[in-house]
């Protein structure tokens, strides 16, 4: 799947299957019938494999089709336009995957990497508590003491999403008590079905239940070898993680705008008012030319900073940028896309007043705006002082790509 024909061949067919198969789904799947919409899933699931679109980015030598990173991050973009469309092309396991591949033991690559890439079991990732203030994650509480082989764990996290069906739950832990630094953070793997794993509540986000679950870590004990990389390294795997999840989320972010943009056009065409078309009215093209510019250059910006991850540079500036102005861009092209669509757009009748409280989630996790836009303002502005009146390159990086 390296060359570009490829990819745009396997885009083509996910945005065809979207269409036909998920969106006609979607009712099921976020119906109060779970035990119809886990059928559902299972189904689609299938004739997805079938079609050959299932673990498309994940590498091959853990059972993935092993598409190149840039390649992967167009098809993203598509995946998106559902949030049913990681779960069933396999893809909502891939930063796990990745860590796993990074940091797994062979018994735990074995035990739990395999079955993830197979989609034989699902993942789950607690690192927020609900007790302190996590875009600051040094002040996490949750414990882990090593005594006779066994780690002891203690604490509560919350937006632990899908664990209720989650085999395992990758959690950060304080693991070195005296460090007065982020060394003081290990990941630990702990099988949820163990006893004093207890689940609290499904924790509602806008009024939506979407399994962001509170969990209770009660004395869980769990074998030493169930430690994930080494002491000490947790925000290092975690950061590793979150890196290039965050592009995956803001190409994901694309596709729900780009649906949401098609949702808007659809009905200026469809409705009229005041003798002419919605779509000849100026303030309704107002709308129209704000989403399409803020989409074209937040996709800019995110395949910018793709190009940065594949080029082996972590983008720190480039990643934070773009999960700011990702979400951002989210809540706009939708909010207008309510707005066209009048009272239908407020009502469960249309996508969009399901998809807007999700994209108000999109300037929380994995960090609050704030703190991106604090990082990104510090890195930029030091740079500045250390480049001796050379200022910011904006163009730095072209030449590196032949641009």
């Amino acid at each position: 799947m390296a060359d570009i024909r490829d990819w745009q061949s396997v885009r083509r067919e996910m945005k065809e299957f979207l269409e036909q198969r998920i969106y006609p789904a979607e009712p099921i799947l976020q119906g109060d019938d779970k035990v119809k919409a886990r059928e559902k899933l299972k189904s689609l699931v299938r004739e997805a494999k079938d079609a050959g679109l299932w673990a498309v980015g994940h590498p091959v030598e853990i059972g993935g089709q092993g598409m190149p990173f840039l390649d992967y991050v167009y098809i993203n973009e598509v995946i998106g336009r559902s949030e049913f469309g990681q779960l069933v092309f396999g893809t909502y396991t891939l930063q796990d995957s990745i860590m796993l591949n990074q940091n797994a033991s062979p018994a735990q690559r074995e035990k739990y990497l395999k079955p993830l890439v197979a989609g034989e079991i699902a993942p789950s990732f607690a690192m927020t508590e609900p007790d302190i203030a996590s875009s600051d994650p040094t002040q996490l509480q949750t414990s882990a003491a090593l005594k006779d082989g066994q780690w002891h764990i203690n604490g509560r996290k919350w937006f632990t999403t899908g664990a209720d069906v989650a085999a395992y739950t990758t959690i950060m832990c304080r693991t070195e008590p005296d460090a007065p630094d982020h060394s003081a953070f290990s990941m630990i793997l702990v099988p949820t079905d163990h006893p004093g794993y207890q689940i609290q509540r499904d924790t509602p986000v806008l009024g939506l239940h979407t399994g962001h679950f509170e969990v209770l870590y009660d004395n869980i004990t769990v074998p030493e070898e169930n430690l994930l990389g080494a002491r000490g390294e947790g925000f290092l795997i975690a950061q590793r993680r979150l890196g290039p999840g965050r592009i995956f989320h803001a190409m994901r972010w694309l596709g729900q705008a780009q649906r949401a943009f098609d949702l808007m056009c659809e009905r200026l065409h469809k409705r009229s008012a005041f003798g002419g078309s919605l779509a000849d009215k100026q303030l309704m093209q107002q709308h129209v030319f704000d989403s399409l510019s803020e989409i074209q250059a937040c996709r800019q910006l995110t395949l910018h900073a793709a190009r940065c991850i594949d080029s082996g540079d972590p983008g720190r500036v480039e990643i934070g940028l773009i999960k700011v102005v990702g979400a951002r861009m989210l809540h706009n092209v939708i909010d207008r896309a309510i707005q066209v669509h009048g009272a239908a757009g407020l009502t469960d009748d249309t996508p969009l007043s399901r998809m807007y409280r999700h994209a108000r989630e999109a300037r929380i996790y994995d960090g609050p705006d704030e703190v991106h836009i604090q990082s990104v303002a510090k890195q930029v502005l030091k740079r500045f002082k250390d480049s001796d009146g050379r200022g910011w390159d904006f163009g730095e990086r072209d030449s590196e790509w032949g641009a």
